[in-house]
C-alpha cells in the first residue's frame, strides 16, 4: 500500500487525526482575510465584463494575417475610440473585440479597420451584440444562481438538517466571493463561460461538503447516549475520515483544469480558455478548502449551541476530568511495596490452636 493510502486508512480508522474543528477560529480568520481581499478587489478594480454583457462588436479577419496583435489593437482603437481586445486564433486569423460601442457605428468601424488591415470589407466578418442582450444574460445568470442556492438549501435541510444547509450556503457564498474577487484582481474577462464555470464549481464544492455531512450524520446517531465524544469530536473524525478522498477528488479535477489554464491559455496563447478555466481552477480549490475548513466546523458551532449538545459536552468533559484525576492519583502511588510495613512472620502468624501445647505441657497426665 502506498504511503498516501496508508495515511488515508489510518485517518479513516481514527488512529491519527488533525484537529480541524478545534482550530476553527484560525480557519475563520484566514477565510475572513481572503474574503475581505476579494471584496476590496471587486470594489477597487471591478470586473472586466465581456462584450456579451456590455454590448459591442467582434470582428474576425481571414486566416494567415501578417498584422501583429499590437498593430491590430492600435487600428481598432483609432477606428472606434475604445480600447480593443485582440486575440490571434489558431488558424492565424485575428479576433478583434470592441466593447461599449454603438452598433449603428459598426459599419463605419468595419470600413476603417478593413482599410488599415489592407482587407476587402466583405472579408472582415462582424458580429454585433446589443447591450440589452448582455443585460438579459446577466439577469438570467443571477436568476440561475439564486434558484440553485434555494434548491441547495431546501435539499440539505430535508436530507440532513437546517444547520447543515446554512453551513453549506455560507461555504458556497465564500467560494463565489473568492472566485469573483480573483477575477477582479487578475483582470480576466468575464464571459458566459465564466458563469458556467462558477455554477460548475458550486457543484464540486457541494459534493465535497455533502460527503463530510453524510459521514457526520451517520456517526452522530444516538450521540447523546454516550459520554465519550462531543459533537465537535465526531465532526473532526468525519473530516479526517474523508480527508484523503476529498484531496484525491480535488487533485484529479484540478489537473486538467490547470492544463487548460497554464498550458492552453498561457503557453499556447489560447486566451478564449482563460474565462472558464480560471473560474474552475480557483473555484475547485476554494470549494475543497471551504468543505473542510468552513462548512463542517460551522456546523459544529451551530450544533453545540443546542441544550442537548451543551449537556453532552458537559458530561464528556466531566468524565474526562475524572479520568485524568484518577490517572494522576495512580501516578502518585508507589510502584512497589518496598516502603510498606513488613509482614509479620513467625509464631505470631500461626493459628492459636497450633500454638497451644508446644512450649509447655497442658497439665494433663496420660
Amino acid at each position: 500500500m502506498s504511503k498516501l493510502g496508508n495515511l488515508g486508512a489510518r485517518l479513516h480508522r481514527g488512529e491519527i487525526a488533525y484537529d480541524f474543528v478545534g482550530k476553527r477560529k484560525i480557519w475563520y480568520g484566514v477565510s475572513i482575510l481572503i474574503t475581505i481581499t476579494a471584496i476590496v478587489g471587486l470594489a477597487v478594480r471591478g470586473l472586466n465584463m465581456g462584450i456579451e454583457f456590455q454590448g459591442g462588436a467582434v470582428f474576425t479577419t481571414p486566416t494567415h494575417m501578417s498584422t501583429s496583435v499590437a498593430q491590430a489593437e492600435t487600428y481598432a482603437k483609432d477606428a472606434s475610440g475604445h480600447e480593443a481586445i485582440v486575440q490571434k486564433l489558431g488558424n492565424g486569423s485575428l479576433r478583434i473585440q470592441i466593447a461599449g460601442i454603438d452598433t449603428d457605428k459598426s459599419d463605419q468601424i468595419k470600413q476603417e479597420l478593413a482599410k488599415d488591415l489592407n482587407l476587402n470589407p466583405e472579408k472582415l466578418a462582424a458580429d454585433l451584440v446589443g447591450p440589452s442582450w448582455g443585460e438579459q444574460i446577466a439577469n438570467k445568470a443571477w436568476e440561475g444562481l439564486a434558484i440553485f442556492m434555494v434548491l441547495v438549501v431546501i435539499y440539505l435541510a430535508i436530507a440532513f438538517e437546517w444547520r447543515m444547509a446554512v453551513a453549506a450556503l455560507v461555504a458556497l457564498i465564500h467560494d463565489i466571493t473568492i472566485t469573483t474577487g480573483i477575477y477582479a484582481l487578475v483582470g480576466f474577462e468575464v464571459t458566459p463561460g465564466t458563469v458556467i464555470g462558477l455554477l460548475t464549481i458550486l457543484g464540486y464544492s457541494l459534493y465535497d461538503t455533502v460527503v463530510v455531512f453524510d459521514s457526520l450524520k451517520e456517526q452522530t446517531k444516538d450521540i447523546t447516549r454516550q459520554t465519550r465524544w462531543t459533537y465537535s469530536d465526531i465532526a473532526n473524525r468525519s473530516i479526517n475520515g474523508t480527508l484523503v478522498r476529498s484531496i484525491n477528488t480535488t487533485v484529479v479535477a484540478l489537473l486538467p483544469v490547470a492544463g487548460l489554464l497554464f498550458i492552453g491559455g498561457g503557453f499556447l496563447g489560447a486566451g478564449t480558455l482563460n474565462d472558464i478555466s480560471l473560474s474552475l481552477f480557483v473555484g475547485l480549490a476554494a470549494g475543497a478548502y471551504s468543505s473542510i475548513f468552513i462548512a463542517t466546523p460551522l456546523v459544529a458551532d451551530l450544533k453545540e449551541r443546542e441544550p442537548a449538545m451543551k449537556a453532552l459536552t458537559k458530561r464528556v468533559l466531566a468524565k474526562r476530568a475524572q479520568a485524568a484525576a484518577e490517572d494522576d492519583l495512580a501516578a502518585d502511588r508507589p510502584d512497589d511495596d518496598s516502603d510498606a510495613a513488613p509482614a509479620v512472620v513467625g509464631p505470631r502468624n500461626q493459628p492459636a490452636s497450633r500454638g497451644r501445647g508446644r512450649g509447655r505441657p497442658s497439665g494433663k497426665r496420660r
